[in-house]
């Protein structure tokens, strides 16, 4: 992604990216707009967090749905 914005910056047109890199102008934008001015590590580390922040929140929903069964099974009781 980097390197497909830079290449804007290095004088290509947004047509020629896209074309050269089968993404479409929206795709291009959207990714302008949220890793503009951004390194390859710290988009890394982006991945890295948002990665983890899927899993707790699956462990989150798990648990979740845990608890709604133990306290369906008590209400029972």
């Amino acid at each position: 992604m980097v390197a497909i914005l830079q290449q804007q910056q290095s004088g290509q047109t947004v047509a020629q990216i896209v074309r050269e890199h089968g993404l479409s102008e929206a795709t291009f934008y959207s990714w302008k707009s949220k890793y503009a001015g951004a390194s390859v590590a710290e988009l890394t580390r982006l991945k890295h967090l948002e990665e983890e922040n899927r899993r707790l929140k699956q462990m989150f929903a798990d648990l979740r749905l845990d608890n709604q069964a133990i306290k369906e099974i008590l209400r029972k009781k």
